[in-house]
C-alpha cells in the first residue's frame, strides 16, 4: 500500500507471481477503451517525470494535452501495458 501525500488515501500496488498470468487481450489497447484500468497522478513537472520514467520502460500514449487553462495531461503505458496518467495543474 502506498499512502497519498495528503495522508488521506492509499493505493494498492500488486504484482501476481503465481499462478501464471493469462492474457486478457492485447497490451497495446487505447487508453479510452471501456474496461481499461488506469490511475492518474498529480505531478509538478510532466516533462521531467516522463524523462525519469522512460528508462524504466514507460512510453507516452499520444501526446501531452492541455485541458483548458487548468491542466497539462498525458498517459503513459508501462512495460506490462498498464496505463498511468499524469496531470500538472497550471497557474
Amino acid at each position: 500500500m502506498v499512502r497519498t501525500p495528503d495522508g488521506h488515501g492509499r493505493l494498492e500496488l500488486a504484482r501476481y507471481r503465481t499462478p501464471a498470468a493469462t492474457s486478457a487481450g492485447p497490451r497495446e489497447r487505447p487508453h479510452n477503451v471501456l474496461g481499461t484500468h488506469r490511475v492518474m497522478f498529480a505531478v509538478d513537472d510532466i516533462e521531467d517525470t516522463l524523462a525519469r520514467l522512460r528508462p524504466h520502460g514507460a512510453s507516452l500514449v499520444g501526446e501531452i494535452a492541455r485541458f483548458e487553462d487548468s491542466h497539462l495531461l498525458c498517459y503513459l503505458r508501462g512495460p506490462e501495458g498498464i496505463i498511468v496518467g499524469l496531470a500538472k495543474r497550471l497557474g
